[in-house]
């Protein structure tokens, strides 16, 4: 009973004159409904007397009132009345009517079922009729020509600096008729208490971040605007966690880096849809080295795997610092054609670019392609990097990544490269998977060659998943989503490390411009992310409810699979950079006559197709290189 009355004092709350308006009406046609019905069975003598048609009046028209209230038939402003919303007039109307019979049969002892049944349909029929009339015709008319019948209801989140111009420059824009505006702010929310019941612009200050969900409701916001570019990363995934919860469209304006304030650029301008990354809970990362531009410009850079989603971005940041010439190097000619014309487009005959098609396992080709560019910088992206598929296939994983690392690492020692860069993967640490101990085997090689006294430095650069990238999992969930299936999570408590690609591909020239040879270079990734809340997350930014509009299922750690990844290896340490974000790992020493012959027994195995041999070679070859089951072990012991 106290739940009862609470729901009805939180319904009355809610209540603005229009909604009370339709309140009346409502009343008014649950009476006349009753009439109706009465008048249609007087030629069958089933109609009521004078004294039960009135009380049958006034107990429907307040079991009706009460129960289109509970039901959530006030809840919306008439011009956003949908499918649903009629819905619930009918829920509303039947269970009121339903309370009727039941007062009637513990008053009188009976009911007229024929009487009430034929009142429920004509006040169905009416409710929901006034309500399609009514807006179809008054509101659309009035509104005909109204710029704010287009604007969306609108939640600004943070009342400083950049919710002032927002509102101000929404303003100027109605006063001069610019039509890409869509906002109507409606409330702002801001964690200062003591600024709550004020206003800006007359825009009132309803709340904390905290009642973001209570205010969507009872404003009827259609969408959110998160206005605080300068939030602390924590506290920026607090509050869009709060705010995706709510299910409606997230707008945010850039970061604080990012935003432009001045008199030429509009920051209305600079709002943009949500972003996976945002959720990340941390600020992209920025790079800012003068140096870079000193080390491409006027180089002959090659980059293997250029094509791919790692390389292709490569040669985008590269082609920016005006080098000699650009080589592309890739197997698939399709992605390489794609980032050939993407360049052509973008910078025509200035940019002096060669887009080849080659393996990296090719050793005579590579040779071939070193002889005639004599490339100077050389970064290494070209690897398979498919965990599950290369658990099936491990040869083509030793092949492509060992063998082809072999091959481009020592042709750039041979012809007196500057600088090699080997890119590669946080799976390398403590590897449980064949992609990450090829990988370890190729940080191995970079530091066996580095230990060699020659004119080329050798550098690895090391992170860890890359939102975006070919195979990443928020493709998947993205596809999974708008196709109306279930989202696949491996584990409930997979985390992984994420970064943007262009962070990735800043870290790998950033550190090929500090590097010195041999070092393995990290990065200082933030917080890793639950895979889960990631999936949860991303359902909420399409509008929908994980676990009931889009079902999440856990489909168990696929082959190889770690729950959770390192980025550093036990036996290394981190040394600081001049870069706080960049790290280096130890450099550890490599037996160079027990190496040397290892990777000979595992190229032979592979090239064999032995895979039993060729995996066990490469256990040997990689110590660290442990069964997934008892690293998850480990994991989930510590935890």
């Amino acid at each position: 009973m106290m739940l009862f009355k609470k729901r009805i004092r939180e319904n009355i709350k809610k209540f603005s004159v229009r909604k009370i308006i339709l309140a009346i009406s409502d009343m008014f046609i649950i009476a006349v409904s009753a009439l109706i019905a009465n008048f249609v069975l007087t030629p069958f003598s089933l109609d009521l007397s004078t004294k039960n048609l009135a009380a049958s009046i006034i107990i429907s028209v307040f079991t009706c009132s009460i129960c289109l209230t509970l039901s959530g038939a006030y809840s919306k402003m008439w011009r956003y009345f949908n499918g649903r919303d009629y819905l619930s007039c009918l829920h509303g109307v039947l269970e009121g009517i339903a309370a009727e019979i039941i007062i009637f049969l513990v008053i009188r002892g009976n009911a007229d079922g024929v009487f009430t049944l034929l009142q429920a349909v004509v006040a169905i029929v009416g409710i929901c009729l006034f309500r399609l009339i009514f807006k179809s015709t008054f509101i659309d008319l009035v509104e005909v020509g109204r710029k704010e019948a287009n604007l969306k209801r609108t939640m600004i989140i943070g009342a400083g600096r950049a919710c002032r111009l927002i509102i101000s420059e929404i303003k100027n824009s109605n006063n001069e008729n610019r039509n890409n505006v869509s906002f109507l702010p409606v409330c702002i929310i801001d964690d200062d208490e003591k600024i709550t019941g004020t206003s800006i612009d007359s825009i009132p200050v309803v709340g904390t971040t905290k009642e973001i969900k209570k205010f969507v409701k009872e404003e009827d916001i259609e969408q959110i605007i998160f206005a605080i570019p300068s939030c602390l990363e924590d506290e920026r995934k607090r509050i869009l966690d709060i705010c995706s919860s709510t299910e409606i469209p997230i707008k945010v304006i850039p970061f604080i880096s990012d935003i432009i304030f001045d008199d030429r650029s509009r920051i209305v301008d600079q709002i943009r849809d949500i972003k996976v990354e945002d959720l990340l809970g941390r600020e992209p990362i920025k790079f800012n080295n003068p140096e870079v531009r000193n080390f491409i410009c006027g180089k002959v850079c090659m980059v293997t795997g250029g094509g791919g989603s790692i390389g292709s971005e490569l040669v985008r940041q590269i082609s920016k610092y005006e080098p000699e010439q650009v080589i592309i190097v890739d197997i698939y000619e399709n992605n390489a054609y794609d980032i050939q014309q993407e360049l052509k487009m973008e910078y025509g005959d200035k940019l002096n670019l060669i887009t080849l098609i080659a393996s990296v396992r090719d050793y005579f080709r590579m040779n071939q392609i070193f002889e005639k560019y004599k490339p100077q910088i050389v970064f290494h992206a070209a690897a398979h990097k498919h965990v599950p598929l290369m658990e099936v296939s491990p040869m083509e994983a030793i092949k492509n990544n060992v063998i082809g690392t072999f091959n481009v690492a020592t042709l750039a020692q041979f012809h007196d490269v500057e600088k090699f860069v080997m890119i590669s993967t946080d799976k390398a640490v403590n590897p449980t998977n064949v992609m990450g101990a090829s990988k370890r085997c190729c940080e191995m090689i970079v530091q066996y060659l580095a230990q060699q006294k020659g004119k080329t430095e050798f550098v690895t650069t090391r992170f860890g998943n890359v939102l975006g990238s070919n195979g990443s999992v928020i493709p998947l969930f993205k596809r999974q989503i708008e196709q109306g299936k279930p989202v696949t999570v491996t584990h409930p408590d997979i985390i992984r490390y994420f970064m943007t690609i262009p962070e990735a591909v800043s870290l790998v020239i950033e550190a090929a411009t500090m590097a010195h040879g041999g070092e393995i270079f990290v990065l200082d990734m933030g917080k890793p992310v639950r895979i889960v809340a990631l999936a949860e997350n991303l359902i909420r930014m399409y509008g929908k409810r994980p676990y009931k509009d889009v079902d999440i299922k856990f489909t168990g750690l696929r082959p190889g699979e770690k729950i959770k990844e390192e980025l550093l290896m036990n036996e290394e340490g981190l040394q600081k950079t001049s870069n706080k974000l960049i790290f280096i790992g130890k450099q550890i020493e490599i037996e160079e006559e027990h190496f040397a012959e290892r990777l000979r027994i595992l190229r032979d195995a592979a090239q064999e197709n032995k895979e039993e041999a060729a995996v066990q070679a490469l256990h040997d070859m990689v110590p660290t290189f442990i069964t997934p089951e008892e690293f998850n072990n480990k994991v989930l012991e510590a935890v």
